[in-house]
């Protein structure tokens, strides 16, 4: 059951409406025969499979959004996720194998707000045959941000602020409860517990980023996906790409980004485990090259979490991870390994 005092979970009360976003993501293209497919009639093409066993089939896309299914759902669901590792979610493409998936899910949660950019005439194409929801676009839009170069949509990398990552456990918990209502009990519970858990690691978090000085809160990524994470924990945020992949960073990008981290005195630049090493790397060559020095201070995971069975391929680990990595290498404390 839900914790009984508003204090320990003030966000269990609230009940949020859904509405799923059809505005298709600028530039992207057609997905060719996968989206034929579905189009073509995808329920006459690909026949619904029987469940191995009598848990019910879901399908998440991003790992976070697999690890929060996983615990809200508990042994009455079936959990496949579609991105692991390392996975850009802008860039992911469906398979065949994946459209079988989906196809046979009782249940598609996905982020929503136009990350899953290349998966968008599946994910549409999906609502109306089967249950979706886009866990994202339950925060109210006066939270969301608002990027410059995407007029009209809003930043989808919500997961960065544990506490509105805990209203996407509230629509995973809502969606399972109306699916299964036999399993609404179970599912409250589950969601009550791990929303108990964020709220600790929110604070948790909040007291981490109060060791490091104000004047040294400022994060440097390769592309910007912490600005809610920047909002939420008091941290200036550069990326040296857009909030999407999708486009390449040019040379002035670069050189504009390699001139503020000389300028501001940036101790430490970050990799992304989703995004190419190089990207990062081209940045401190270009600082050099002005005079200034500047560490690689770590991996952090941005769009995915990290490999099952290790602490960061949860969702509380992948966020302790790298609030430790940017704390200590921007306070000077970095593993040498790290180093460059």
């Amino acid at each position: 059951m839900w914790p009984a005092s508003a204090d320990r979970n003030p966000l269990s009360s609230r009940r949020i409406p859904v509405t799923v976003s059809r505005v298709p993501y600028r530039g992207v293209r057609s997905l060719g025969l996968i989206a034929a497919l579905l189009l073509g009639g995808l329920s006459a093409c690909v026949s619904r499979e029987a469940p191995e066993d009598s848990r019910i089939p879901v399908v998440a896309t991003t790992s976070m959004i697999t690890y929060v299914a996983e615990r809200v759902g508990g042994e009455r669901i079936r959990v496949s996720g579609l991105m692991g590792p390392g996975i850009d979610p802008h860039l992911y493409r469906a398979s065949a194998g994946d459209v079988r998936r989906l196809s046979n899910a009782e249940v598609i949660f996905y982020n929503g707000l136009h990350l899953e950019a290349a998966m968008a005439e599946v994910l549409r194409e999906m609502d109306g045959r089967t249950r979706t929801r886009a866990v994202a676009e339950v925060i109210p839009e006066e939270q969301l941000l608002r990027p410059p170069e995407f007029e009209g949509q809003f930043d989808p990398h919500v997961w960065s602020d544990v506490r509105l990552w805990m209203l996407a456990v509230e629509a995973v918990e809502e969606t399972l409860s109306d699916h299964d209502p036999d399993g609404a009990s179970q599912y409250r519970e589950n969601a009550g517990l791990l929303l108990e858990e964020l709220e600790e690691l929110d604070d948790w978090v909040r007291g981490r980023v109060e060791e490091l000085p104000e004047d040294r809160r400022v994060l440097v990524t390769a592309h910007d996906a912490f600005h809610y994470f920047g909002e939420a924990y008091g941290f200036q945020v550069r990326g040296l790409q857009g909030l999407s992949t999708v486009a390449e960073a040019g040379t002035a990008d670069v050189r504009n980004l390699a001139r503020y981290i000389v300028e501001a005195g940036v101790p430490a630049i970050f990799v992304e485990s989703s995004i190419p090493r190089r990207n990062i790397e081209a940045v401190q060559a270009a600082v050099r090259s002005q005079g200034g020095q500047v560490a690689i201070g770590g991996t952090l995971f941005s769009d995915a979490m990290g490999d099952r069975g290790t602490p960061e391929g949860t969702y509380p680990g992948m966020i302790r991870h790298n609030v430790n990595t940017i704390v200590d290498a921007l306070s000077g404390e970095m593993v040498a390994q790290d180093r460059e």
